[in-house]
């Protein structure tokens, strides 16, 4: 149970930012003993590994503030988020007995000792957090002209920041975090269709509006009668 709730908590924060959880998973598991990582999930705490992590972390977190980069950011991170949420799934799933998840004799963990059923369901995880960010994105930019794309940006890497902290130091509270993420994600989704639905009807209205300012002028002849 600690492992799942864990490994949920990671891969979620994963789908809003790839490295932040990378980043946490690699120093706990180098510098505490809160995060002892299995065999396979060691290379996370190198310090090259993290070097590269940080650096990464940077480059994304000032791409993701500007409006227009970041749409072009979330197309390059729908393929490094979900790879993030199964590295992270799988490494917390690893410091707690892999058969709590998978069991030992479901034939799910290969020869060198990855058991591929968390991280398939990292993979999952992170990539339905992404596509509801990704989408959410560019509706936000449009209601604000772009101008409330950096704090937005800013809040989900807290929330990052906060889930990954939480998943590794008090999983427990993940049961109540994960469905409120979950929520946030549902409701900004149904928002942003909302606020499409509507542009397309001012739209649609102003057309018809402007057709019939034109029908009615063309009524009239130079002379003033009515045709």
């Amino acid at each position: 149970m600690v492992a799942t709730l864990t490994g949920l908590g990671l891969s979620s924060a994963a789908g809003l930012n790839a490295y932040i959880p990378l980043l946490i998973v690699g120093l706990m598991a180098r510098f505490t003993d809160l995060l002892p990582l299995g065999a396979s999930w060691q290379w996370l705490e190198h310090p090259v590994t993290l070097v590269i992590l940080g650096v990464l972390l940077v480059v994304e977190f000032a791409a993701d503030k500007v409006p227009a980069v970041d749409s072009v950011n979330d197309m390059i991170q729908t393929v490094v988020r979900p790879t993030s949420g199964g590295i992270t799934f799988g490494a917390g799933a690893s410091t707690v007995g892999l058969a709590e998840i998978t069991g030992a004799a479901s034939g799910s963990a290969s020869s060198d000792g990855v058991s591929w059923g968390p991280v398939v369901a990292g993979v999952v995880i992170a990539l339905l957090f992404h596509v509801v960010k990704a989408l959410a994105r560019p509706v936000v930019n449009t209601m604000t002209v772009g101008c409330a794309a950096p704090m937005v940006s800013f809040l989900e890497d807290v929330a990052s920041f906060v889930t990954s902290l939480v998943a590794v130091l008090l999983p427990i509270i993940i049961l109540v975090v994960f469905p409120l993420m979950v929520l946030g994600g549902v409701w900004a989704v149904r928002r942003g269709r909302r606020l499409r639905r509507q542009r397309r009807e001012r739209r649609g209205g102003g057309a018809d509006g402007t057709m019939a300012e034109e029908g009615t002028v063309g009524t009239h002849d130079p002379g003033g009668r009515v045709a």
